[in-house]
């Protein structure tokens, strides 16, 4: 396990280091291509100071968690293909940050040609799991060995289980999205929950996903050093799209999908904010939250931005822990 450990610490200092190191070169350059995010006008005031900051900072990460990845994962398939989830991810994100913030298309790809794209990919990856890995088309039910030893799984067949893993991952994915509302939120979420299905992958000896998380982990950290607050770049869909996809082909790929409702919450809760409040809306003419996504419910109710940040950071930690003991018994 030592020589595990060492690549999984290669992985992350790589990417981190990577993702620190092309921040002074990357940043100005997408100054000078004019890629500057839009603040909304009917978001808080506050954002709006924001306007201007540049976007699509998503590809400073995916670069460090790429040569990562091609360097200590490049010998393991499922690695190779949650690299491959992650960046085709991100270039669905990079086709919509482009098209808002140079064709200035406001509403950036269509709702049906991204949809698409993320579920095209997440299908694929539910072929090869099954095909190729050996996944299996059953569903592991979270802290259900607490209640028979070895705990309990649901059969879905394969086109029940590709129909589940495109709703995983295209889910993870845009929930991630709605997340990344605040300087720092959605790379800071995403480290602990990264680091639980790391743990996963480990316990499943499926080292090559290990590697790529660690790789995550590292560039979302190095990815911090110039979007927490204030931020000087912003990940734009091209990031956002790319970390939840990541995390919702990782949970596929360890058999952890409904682990990572728990492990993820917070995304589920930012989710879950945004249909709670246009279903209300849309049937009572009634807004349950001050604003949604969640983060934006708390910043209205008189929350520092960096309060907001650090409070979410550690129920994730929190859900993280919680998610990984619904492993108990299991297997």
């Amino acid at each position: 396990m030592e020589n595990v450990w060492q690549v999984l610490s290669k992985a992350f200092l790589s990417s981190l280091a990577v993702t620190v190191f092309i921040g002074p070169l990357a940043i100005p350059a997408l100054k000078r291509l004019k890629f500057a995010q839009t603040v909304r006008d009917d978001g808080p005031a506050r954002h709006l100071s924001k306007s201007g900051t540049p976007t699509m900072g998503g590809i400073m990460f995916l670069t460090g968690l790429a040569v990562a990845g091609l360097w200590l994962a490049r010998t393991s398939p499922e690695g190779m293909v949650l690299l491959g989830v992650t960046l085709g991810f991100g270039l669905v994100g990079l086709l919509d940050d482009f098209i808002k913030v140079v064709l200035k298309r406001s509403l950036g790809l269509r709702a049906r040609e991204k949809l698409l794209g993320q579920f095209i990919l997440s299908a694929l990856l539910a072929v090869l799991a099954v095909s190729t890995f050996g996944r299996g088309t059953d569903v592991v039910i979270p802290f259900s060995g607490i209640l028979a030893p070895g705990g309990w799984t649901v059969e879905l067949g394969f086109w029940g289980f590709v129909l589940f893993c495109v709703l995983v991952v295209t889910g993870a994915a845009n929930a991630v999205n709605l997340t990344d509302g605040l300087d720092g939120l959605a790379a800071g979420v995403t480290v602990p929950v990264a680091a639980a299905l790391l743990l996963i992958a480990l316990l499943m000896d499926k080292v090559g996903v290990a590697v790529i998380l660690a790789a995550l982990i590292g560039g979302c950290l190095g990815f911090l050093v110039y979007n927490h607050h204030p931020a000087r770049v912003f990940m734009g869909d091209t990031g956002s799209l790319a970390l939840g996809g990541a995390l919702g082909a990782a949970a596929v790929l360890t058999r952890s999908e409904l682990f990572l409702l728990v492990i993820g919450g917070i995304y589920v809760l930012e989710a879950l904010s945004v249909i709670i409040q246009v279903v209300s809306f849309q049937l009572f003419g009634r807004r349950v939250f001050r604003m949604s996504p969640l983060h934006h419910h708390f910043e209205l109710g008189g929350w520092s931005e960096k309060r907001v940040v650090y409070t979410f950071w550690g129920v994730a930690f929190f859900l993280a822990v919680v998610g990984l003991a619904g492993l108990y018994h299991l297997g």
